[in-house]
């Protein structure tokens, strides 16, 4: 397991995750800043037809039943309006993102699947982790202690030589 390939790709985690954030806070927004305009303009649109239409309907019928004619009316394009301002967002930056969040999520299990398996490694074996750990440092004091003993043994051999 590599701590930096861990980083990397809770860094790309993060960042994916922050601009699907981004993406649908924008979409919530713009949908929401609509649909007031909507209500805004089919408040004052509909005040206008209603009352024509309030006028040509009482000619015809009594006056209650075209202000249920009118309610009806004004329910179903307020219905039309919210079905039209909730539609989800499209776009090839949402896709992207969730590819890329998808991928990081992909990464980070396979670097959770790696250090499992070490884990369990060094639980079922734990001579295998520390044995390398403890025999480099016991071959290097091995090798030294043998450079140590030849270095002391050759000028006792060469001052046995000029003795004799």
């Amino acid at each position: 397991m590599n701590s930096e390939n861990v980083v990397k790709q809770l860094r790309a985690l993060w960042r994916t995750d922050r601009i699907i954030a981004e993406i649908r806070l924008r979409h919530m927004l713009v949908g929401l800043g609509l649909r007031a305009f909507a209500a805004l303009i089919a408040g004052f649109g509909l005040l206008m037809l209603e009352l024509s239409a309030y006028f040509a309907l009482v000619q015809i019928w009594s006056a209650i039943s075209a202000a249920a004619i009118l309610g009806i009316v004004n329910f179903v394009i307020a219905a039309v309006l919210f079905v039209v301002a909730g539609r989800p967002p499209s776009g090839r930056e949402i896709e992207l993102a969730t590819e890329i969040h998808g991928s990081a999520v992909e990464a980070l299990q396979t670097e959770a699947r790696a250090l499992q398996s070490q884990f369990t490694g060094i639980v079922h074996h734990p001579l295998n982790s520390v044995l390398p750990l403890v025999l480099v440092p016991l071959i290097t004091i091995i090798v030294k202690s043998l450079r140590k003993s030849r270095a002391g043994a050759a000028p006792t051999a060469g001052a046995a030589a000029e003795q004799s």
